[in-house]
């Protein structure tokens, strides 16, 4: 409120009454015009006209005096003012400023007071304590002290830029709600501190957290100012916990008109409604940009949500792949019903877009396991691949199974399309088959004019020695699999059971113990992560290098001997040979040390490798 007299009393008019037939607001502002004085001047603005006087307006504004200065010759009684920021009304209380008549500055208002002052030259060099400076004061002591104002003020900006931004009203309101927010939140941590039985501080994680009250209040505002708000929220250190809350209630906001996108319920093709769409196009590709790189800051049935709308809104190819990548990093979480995101294309594709799927599952196997690298990092050098845990990918492998298994049914799947989510995890991601048999068994029975060359390739996917008892039975009968597929399940079979009976009859115990380790330490190596089996085969590696040395200083000997042995035969006797020949093998030892080294299997190679050398050896000789 201005401060030279009493308020003065008047009415809020809403912007779409602003078009006014003239003789209406003609009445209105007789309430407080000179009416002894007759007008010498008539304002137009924006399809309104004034009869006002040109004393009061010159004195105050500088753009209206340079006018009337101009036109000083032709004595000029009318004026346009095109393009005036804040239109009739907010021309009205300028005009009563200059005319000395009190009215209340606003959160409202108080934008287009500081624009139409700085468009009508209401500053301090034409007149003390103008407009502009009394809006500009306003602003800075009052408004920028409340979040809410802030934010009531912004929505005001949304219909005066450019000018709004120029001026900083716009960059003020943003920065004052970026650092209440942060206020807030500092304030609420220190409500939650308490202290334990033992007398240690701690946050109670259990007490509401009273310090995102303005997530509300945000989700009135126009997306590219919201955009900016939440942009330098994260510059100050917002938890991106709220962040992410503030993102979700105002995509629920924004693109309720699509709620239809959000998760359906068992709905595979949803009806595209092109409303506003290009509004909702910026809303997700805004609200994508602004996500949190934490994870778990938004659920990931959220990302999932956003990602059905960008496909539907054709969202950019960046925006997609962003959403993609996040989800791929956290897939141990999703559900079947967040990985059935429905074909939006033409009628003869997929039910559910397969190809999406799969960039998100590239993604998951790619990602770095970083905080396993930080456990172990010694052991997992930088030359190996970088890969998600075993228990992430027995998740992962499971849930894919499972999205096969649904899919499989469409008559429109083609099998490459089929082959190319099977095949999206490494080998060793699972540790049993019955899911993967399960899916191909379906797809099998919905495509039963594949040819027999297309059936080999799909049961090419499965490990036959993977599969439980019950899976193992129902293969070994089912009629739709290749021939070549039933017997590899039969000889399994086979074998398990031979197994099984070896180790119930405890005969033979060797035979059969030795033909299971050699049918499962494929298996078992292909259960590893790539992080174990690149220790065992680092292990492996060091042992043959010492055999190898051990052997090259055994080739060594031997052929010093040899040189030895070819000088004695030309200087004496073959008896005399002979019995050296014999001395040297004693020196040399093959076997001294066989029963110490016959325990281990690099070591048992390694006595089969020696006489292999001396039988080579005795041969050159001879």
């Amino acid at each position: 409120m201005d401060r030279g007299g009493d308020k003065h009393h008047h009415h809020h008019h809403h912007p779409q009454q602003l078009p006014l037939a003239k003789s209406a607001r003609q009445h209105r502002y007789n309430e407080w015009i000179f009416r002894d004085v007759p007008s010498d001047i008539t304002i137009e603005v924006n399809g309104g006209a004034f009869s006002l006087h040109k004393f009061p307006l010159v004195s105050r504004s500088g753009r209206i005096r340079k006018l009337v200065a101009e036109h000083r010759d032709s004595d000029i009684s009318r004026v346009e003012l095109l393009n005036l920021p804040g239109g009739a009304e907010t021309f009205e209380l300028a005009a009563k400023f200059c005319y000395g008549i009190n009215f209340e500055i606003t959160s409202e208002n108080v934008a287009q007071l500081c624009c139409i002052s700085d468009f009508l030259e209401m500053t301090e060099e034409f007149s003390k304590d103008n407009l502009g400076s009394r809006a500009e004061e306003y602003l800075e002591s009052i408004v920028c002290k409340s979040l809410e104002m802030c934010v009531e003020v912004l929505q005001q900006c949304e219909a005066l830029l450019p000018l709004a931004d120029e001026l900083r009203v716009v960059s003020r309101c943003i920065d004052a709600i970026a650092s209440k927010a942060c206020v807030e939140q500092i304030a609420s941590s220190f409500s939650r501190l308490e202290y334990s039985s033992s007398g240690r501080l701690h946050m109670n994680r259990q007490a509401k957290c009273d310090g995102d009250w303005w997530i509300e209040d945000l989700s009135g505002l126009r997306v590219d100012l919201y955009q900016r708000v939440i942009t330098a929220m994260k510059c100050r250190g917002v938890r991106p916990e709220s962040i992410g809350a503030s993102l979700m209630n105002y995509a629920q906001k924004e693109l309720t008109k699509k709620s239809s996108l959000w998760n359906p319920p068992g709905q595979t093709k949803v009806d595209v409604i092109s409303v506003s769409t290009g509004h909702e196009k910026l809303v997700v590709e805004a609200i994508v940009s602004l996500l949190p790189v934490e994870k778990l800051a938004v659920p990931i049935n959220f990302l999932f949500g956003l990602l059905r709308s960008a496909v539907i809104l054709d969202c950019t190819i960046s925006c997609r792949l962003d959403l993609e990548r996040r989800i791929g990093s956290q897939l141990d979480i999703a559900t079947l019903d967040d990985l059935l995101i429905p074909s939006f294309k033409h009628s003869g594709d997929t039910l559910f877009d397969v190809d999406t799927v799969h960039r998100i599952l590239i993604n998951f196997s790619q990602q770095e396991d970083s905080e396993e690298e930080m456990e172990d990092g010694s052991v997992f050098e930088s030359d190996s691949p970088h890969s998600p845990s075993q228990t992430l990918l027995f998740k992962v492998s499971k849930l894919v199974d499972n999205y096969l298994a649904e899919i499989a049914p469409d008559a429109n799947l083609k099998l490459a399309k089929f082959l190319v989510i099977a095949d999206a995890l490494p080998e060793h991601a699972r540790t049993v088959h019955d899911g993967l048999y399960r899916a191909i068994d379906i797809y099998l029975k919905a495509h039963q004019s594949l040819s027999d060359t297309d059936k080999k390739k799909l049961c090419k996917l499965i490990d036959f020695q993977k599969l439980s008892q019950e899976a193992g039975a129902h293969a070994a009968q089912n009629e739709r699999l290749p021939l070549q597929s039933i017997v590899q399940v039969l000889y399994f079979e086979q074998i398990r059971l031979r197994n099984s009976l070896g180790c119930s009859n405890g005969e033979d115990e060797h035979k059969p113990m030795h033909q299971s380790w050699r049918i499962s330490s494929g298996a078992l190596s292909a259960a590893m992560s790539p992080r174990d089996n690149y220790a065992s085969l680092r292990r492996e590696n060091r042992e043959l290098k010492l055999e190898l040395a051990r052997l090259r200083m055994r080739l060594n000997d031997l052929e010093r001997e040899h040189v030895c042995m070819k000088r004695d035969m030309q200087k004496s006797n073959s008896h005399k040979f002979m019995s050296s020949f014999s001395k040297k093998i004693g020196k040399l030892s093959f076997f001294g040390h066989s029963s110490s080294r016959a325990s281990t299997s690099p070591s048992r190679q390694s006595y089969r490798t020696d006489s292999k050398v001396i039988d080579r050896t005795c041969a050159s000789i001879d």
